[in-house]
């Protein structure tokens, strides 16, 4: 299936101690609701250790073909290697390209970015991180890569480079979160083949969210 052909599902994986109230897929699920395709979008709530986070995606969610996975920041380096696995078309938010060293620093207990849900990240997390390694896409024309310049934790350059020969949408500015991404919502939808006339997307959205 090539980037417009309508998806049976449209699956959002967000970014490091995220969840599925973030603002991106608040926004999404919203969406998703206004389409007429509520029951089509799925969020898991991944846990901090990449394994399980990777065996809840494949035998619950079970992505295939048919679907588009979103991927955050995080998110986005398990959507590149579920594009592989699954065969799933995959939008890429700011995703993280080397997240073992990237996340090396976080390591530790805290709580979740939008509830008081504990969080612990662990060094053996850092090591699952490679069993997820994927070192060139094979069908970069079924990705499209969505990267801010003004990301404040990422390289967008290095995702530019990742994902070479993909769709790419390169934004002037913005942030790590995609504080605008009502402004980008529609490239998304149109990617996955969900109509939604500009019109009918009522915003209506909380501001301040900073997290992926």
């Amino acid at each position: 299936m090539t980037a417009g052909t309508p998806c049976q599902r449209l699956i959002y994986l967000h970014g490091f101690r995220s969840s599925p109230q973030s603002f991106k897929a608040q926004r999404l699920a919203h969406a998703m609701a206004q389409a007429r395709r509520a029951a089509d979008f799925i969020c898991p709530a991944l846990p901090a250790s990449p394994a399980a986070a990777m065996r809840l995606i494949l035998e619950q969610v079970q992505p295939n073909e048919h679907d588009v996975v979103v991927g955050s920041s995080l998110g986005g380096y398990y959507a590149r290697y579920l594009a592989e696995q699954c065969g799933s078309r995959t939008v890429l938010l700011n995703p993280s390209v080397r997240p073992a060293e990237s996340l090396a620093r976080h390591l530790g207990r805290g709580t979740l970015f939008h509830s008081d849900q504990p969080f612990e990240f662990l060094a053996d997390h850092l090591q699952e991180l490679s069993a997820f390694e994927v070192p060139q896409v094979s069908r970069p024309d079924r990705c499209l890569l969505i990267a801010a310049t003004g990301d404040e934790l990422l390289d967008w350059r290095e995702m530019v480079q990742a994902w070479a020969g993909a769709q790419t949408l390169i934004i002037e500015g913005s942030d790590h979160a995609l504080s605008d991404f009502d402004r980008h919502i529609h490239r998304v939808l149109s990617f996955a083949g969900i109509g939604l006339a500009p019109a009918s997307f009522n915003p209506d959205r909380p501001t301040g969210d900073p997290y992926p």
